[in-house]
């Protein structure tokens, strides 16, 4: 700063000696009148107190006595202009350093104060240092806080009070005494010094950034107070907040070199209103890609939504990351669920619209759906209130009709369901402990590549993640642990989700999910999950279990591979098809791998099943599946068997079954092996023409026997009498009223032993 480079010396005024030609009789300002050749002013060259030093009549009710050359002012300077003086005869004035405050155009800035503190004298040749400071900011031991517009002062003294009296002045002195303030000036800058005003109402923004540019690789001190800024703000100093700001919610904070959570928090006193600035800051493009919450817990007394955060914004795609922290729900009515039960009208041709809805203006964006003829997980996307109808995130299955529902309205954390695109944004090593008051994060209407790492979301209210739209297209979640807040009820009685899908290829890695209704409900295909470990049992003796992971897709093109799944089942539903009957220009249940995992259950029932297909209609079959390397094992109870068609809705077509396979499997605690093709031995110890022989239970989904790929004789095949015969049958297939026999067809009656191999589906 220049006066901390020039030095006081230069600061001087030259001495009344000089001649009294540079000392101004009012504001200092060139063309004033000066005290040279004034009658009432003398030179006095030798005094016993002062040596030589100026002697005034006061004659006037002010007398003024101003320095007219300029002295410079620069923000966050401070000066102390002093001056020793005594009474000589006559009436006793008062005293006060006075001075002109200048604006780079010359003019005086009238709104700051111009007068020090006023010194009485207290009697006839007593010496009294008159003093005053005088700086850019409103800091305390200022006398005259002058802002950052002033750039020069014109320094001296007024005489007031009774007229007649004498008074001997010394020099006039003025010193730059910014190191008393600021006591490094390499640490920090206070943005006081630069005009700033704690006092919530005066806008600082200038101010600010005059600190901010005069800090360079400093910080910038924010003191005690509260800041108002009117418009959006960069700093790109280090800052350090004692003080707090406020800020109109459409102005948008960048701390360029203090991106972190724990300095928004300092600078909006308020960890709810620091993560909306912060959020606001990070979608603002403030070269910083990453929100650390620096390790801190964030306490947040409502949800975080866009409207709330950063106003206007509706799209973002490049890659932001929230890391290094914990999210706290704080009690509160903000995270009550609001609910509204409406009837719509339901057209299967307009899939995804829900019409001639009742009250529409109270049913909100992401509210999810429930009632007959819905299945799992449907969100209202949109609504037209003037048009009344809705858009929703997935059909319906229950066909034409006019019905009443009940839309949910959950509250999350961060909520993103205002924006119509999101894409690229992370959550990383961030635990969400939500005790049962909020649910976690709702994504976006649109978007792909979201992901969240490393996080864990503890006990959500109703969700964990939940997907109103297509944002979840190539959604990653990896290493993260979700723990229910319904741990301890029964499976029957839980209603929580983890997570749910509605576009194409999530990649779902190594996480852990505990004790959900359903760990995830995943429309869409494409998915693949791998290497993790979900589980939904509960302390009762012969508990019933239900979907861990449910497919709503048919033709689903998933691999699920490596992971353990416990105490649930997978279900493969149509549950999302406005026309869940089967129709022939379309894919019916297929595309299905499952490799390499472990299933366990205990404590259930005889019908428990890992693998449940649930078709919503009629006409459907399975069309490509794989079911290999896998390990099932039932505990304390066994069970019937690993896999089954729930028929609530309808039965598969098995005629129409194919390219299964079920191999290489490991059985436990289950009664029926299941393969396909499956390998059956059979005795005939009767000779007889035809051997007709029941499968019921060992080709997957107890389905029809629709083809023998090989016959083998195991003994010799002889007739009644013993005789062997050499010829090979012929074999029939899906027999009897449920197709499931076969037959061995011989010219002549006979006897013996075959193994022969079944499918229950045509291999191709």
């Amino acid at each position: 700063m220049t006066i901390a480079i020039i030095g006081n010396q230069a600061l001087m005024p030259r001495p009344f000696q000089a001649g009294l030609n540079l000392w101004s009789r009012t504001d200092g300002r060139a063309g004033s009148p000066t005290w040279s050749g004034a009658a009432n002013a003398a030179i006095v060259p030798a005094d016993e107190d002062f040596s030589t030093c100026l002697e005034i009549l006061k004659l006037e009710t002010t007398t003024s006595i101003r320095y007219m050359r300029r002295t410079p002012m620069n923000p966050g300077n401070y000066l102390r202009i002093s001056a020793r003086v005594k009474a000589i005869a006559g009436n006793l004035p008062q005293v006060r350093i006075a001075a002109f405050a200048g604006d780079a155009s010359g003019e005086n800035i009238t709104r700051v104060n111009q007068l020090g503190p006023v010194v009485t004298l207290p009697g006839y040749g007593q010496v009294v240092e008159v003093t005053a400071i005088v700086g850019s900011g409103r800091r305390e031991g200022v006398d005259m806080p002058w802002g950052r517009d002033a750039t020069f002062g014109h320094f001296g003294l007024d005489l007031i009070g009774d007229n007649g009296g004498s008074i001997r002045i010394e020099n006039m002195v003025i010193e730059d005494v910014t190191a008393a303030f600021l006591p490094s000036m390499l640490d920090w800058v206070d943005v006081r010094d630069f005009g700033a005003v704690g006092d919530g109402v005066t806008d600082n923004h200038a101010a600010f950034l005059a600190a901010d540019r005069a800090a360079g690789n400093s910080t910038v001190l924010v003191p005690e107070g509260q800041y108002y800024i009117g418009s959006s703000l960069s700093i790109g100093a280090s800052v350090r907040f004692v003080g707090t700001l406020r800020m109109p919610r459409t102005a948008r904070l960048a701390l360029m070199r203090s991106f972190d959570f724990p300095t928004y928090a300092a600078a909006f006193g308020d960890e709810t209103e620091a993560m909306k600035r912060a959020i606001q800051a990070l979608f603002g493009y403030t070269d910083h890609s990453v929100l650390d919450l620096g390790g801190r817990c964030v306490h947040l007394s409502e949800p975080i939504t866009i409207p709330g955060s950063a106003p206007g914004l509706t799209a973002f795609a490049n890659r932001r990351v929230i890391t290094n922290g914990q999210i706290s729900a704080v009690p509160g009515p903000a995270w009550n669920t609001t609910t509204v039960t409406s009837s719509g009208t339901y057209d299967p041709a307009q899939a995804l619209t829900l019409s001639n809805v009742a009250n529409v203006a109270n049913i909100e964006i992401g509210a999810r759906i429930s009632g007959n003829g819905v299945g799992r997980e449907v969100y209202v996307l949109g609504k037209n209130v003037a048009a009344r109808t809705l858009t929703l995130s997935q059909a319906l299955y229950g066909g034409a009709g006019t019905r009443s529902y009940t839309f949910q309205r959950y509250r999350y954390a961060f909520d993103f369901s205002d924006m119509e695109h999101l894409s690229r944004f992370n959550f990383d090593d961030v635990e969400f402990v939500l005790d049962g008051k909020a649910s976690g994060v709702m994504l976006a209407k649109t978007g792909n590549m979201n992901c969240f790492r490393d996080c864990y979301f503890t006990r959500p209210k109703d969700r964990g993640i939940t997907s109103i739209g297509s944002a979840c297209q190539g959604l990653l979640l990896a290493r993260c642990d979700f723990l229910s807040d319904e741990m301890e009820d029964l499976a029957q009685h839980r209603t929580t989700i983890a997570l749910n899908i509605n576009n194409n290829d999530a990649k779902i890695h190594h996480n852990r999910f505990v004790r959900f209704a359903h760990f995830m409900v995943a429309a869409g295909g494409g998915h693949i999950i791998e290497g993790n470990h979900w589980f939904q049992g509960d302390r009762a003796q012969n508990g019933v279990r239900f979907g861990g992971l449910v497919l709503t897709q048919p033709n689903v093109q998933c691999n699920i591979t490596g992971n353990y799944i416990d105490n649930c089942s997978i279900e493969w539903t149509n549950e999302h098809n406005p026309y869940p009957d089967f129709g022939e220009n379309e894919y019916s249940f297929g595309g299905l791998t499952i490799t390499g995992n472990t299933f366990l259950v205990s404590n259930t029932t005889l019908g428990f099943s890992w693998l449940v297909v649930k078709p919503y209609g009629t006409g459907h079959f399975v069309h490509g599946m794989s079911v290999m390397g896998n390990v099932f094992k039932s505990l304390n109870n066994k069970i019937q068997r690993i896999e089954k068609v729930d028929t609530t809705f309808a039965d598969l077509n098995y005629q129409r079954m194919r390219n299964i396979q079920f191999q290489g499997n490991t059985f436990n605690g289950v009664n029926t092996y299941v393969a396909n093709p499956v390998d059956i031995s059979h005795t005939q110890a009767t000779a007889a023409s035809r051997w007709v022989l029941t499968i019921n239970a060992q080709l997957p989904f107890n389905g029809q026997a629709r083809n023998i790929e090989s016959v083998i004789a195991r003994s010799p095949i002889t007739n009644s009498a013993g005789a062997r015969i050499s010829e090979m049958p012929w074999v029939q297939t899906q027999l009897g009223t449920t197709g499931r026999q076969v037959a061995f067809n011989w010219t002549t009656p006979t006897k013996g032993s075959l193994s022969f191999r079944v499918r229950v589906d045509n291999p191709d």
